[in-house]
């Protein structure tokens, strides 16, 4: 007795082999290389690199014609009018209406103006420790730093001291300061290490951020702060982020350092980027921490770091911008 497949199941397979062939030529599958062979390209490069302005010009109109950095990057009042329908780039379904609070909470255009001269973009890896790069991070013209890092005396040396923006995620606002909830005056006073700085906060990423970021911009405004928060635009995030996915990371979200290397490319001349290296051992081959500061690892699968790590390094071997990796060279005197 011959069995006969039911033509339905024979549909139903035919339906799910297009639907493999489908995702894979979307999300191909590929090796990602293992630390130590990145660690040997890095050393194959070695430390020569070359400006090419025409490969940053034409990063820089990719950027601007996917996410147009310059007016998108923070709501302002000019790109984000009353009535306008502010969509949660990193929950479905949610959405904010501005209204006359939250207008007057918005800054009335973007605040930094482009080109900026030489930007250096500052990352928390545990490759910074003993870089000896603090001075050559402070001559920049324009320094962004991610999630209120530390900068007391003992990292100076490593890591600068000078701030023109810091990011500050909402989840640091709601561990480190109970969401400002109580005694406002210790955030207050760790703020001041940031100096005169924009704070660049994702209020409308994820709707449990948005109080606690509204309170960060209250908080500053009532202690007479000199620092401003802006608060990013979930359109720019969310276009960053398909703009990224293209190009091969498929994270659930970019990290923030991605987040900021992209913003510094679309507004900079020259970008060069520091503590960037997502992984274990340093150039040498020794265990390194996470951060700089301490090894408390990232939720795992919510970013891609060597995915990212892997673009980024792309870009620098074009000469679109300077990754420093290492220690960076001793100054005379």
């Amino acid at each position: 007795m011959s069995l006969r497949c039911p033509r339905s199941k024979l549909s139903f397979l035919a339906a799910l082999c297009t639907l493999v062939l489908c995702w894979l030529y979307i999300y191909p599958v590929y090796r990602l290389p293992s630390d130590k062979e990145i660690v040997n390209e890095v050393l194959q490069q070695g430390h020569v690199w070359k400006k090419n302005e025409t490969a940053i010009r034409l990063f820089r109109k990719l950027l601007l014609g996917c996410c147009d950095p310059q007016r998108m990057f923070a709501v302002t009042r000019e790109n984000s009018p009353l009535g306008t329908v502010l969509w949660y780039d990193g929950e479905f379904y949610h959405s904010h209406t501005v209204n006359n609070d939250t207008y007057e909470l918005f800054v009335q255009e973007s605040p930094v103006k482009a080109p900026l001269k030489r930007c250096a973009v500052v990352g928390n890896g545990g490759i910074l420790k003993n870089s000896g790069c603090g001075r050559e991070i402070d001559r920049a013209n324009f320094i962004m730093r991610c999630n209120l890092p530390p900068l007391s005396k003992e990292y100076t040396d490593d890591v600068g001291s000078r701030t023109h923006l810091v990011t500050a995620n909402p989840s640091i606002i709601e561990k480190r300061f109970q969401n400002l909830l109580w005694s406002r005056k210790s955030f207050v006073k760790e703020m001041r290490v940031y100096g005169h700085s924009y704070v660049y906060m994702p209020a409308f990423s994820m709707k449990p951020g948005t109080d606690p970021s509204v309170r960060v911009r209250h908080t500053l405004a009532d202690s007479g702060s000199n620092q401003t928060v802006l608060f990013a635009n979930p359109d720019f995030l969310r276009n960053l982020g398909q703009f990224w996915k293209g190009r091969g990371i498929h994270a659930k979200r970019l990290s923030t350092g991605m987040f900021l290397g992209s913003l510094a490319l679309g507004l900079c001349e020259e970008v060069s980027l520091y503590g960037f290296w997502p992984f274990s051992v340093d150039l040498d081959g020794r265990p390194i921490s996470h951060h700089y500061y301490d090894n408390v690892l990232p939720f795992s699968g919510f970013h891609a770091m060597p995915e990212e790590f892997l673009q980024l390094w792309y870009l620098h071997k074009s000469g679109t911008m300077h990754m420093h990796i290492g220690r960076c060279p001793k100054e005379p005197g």
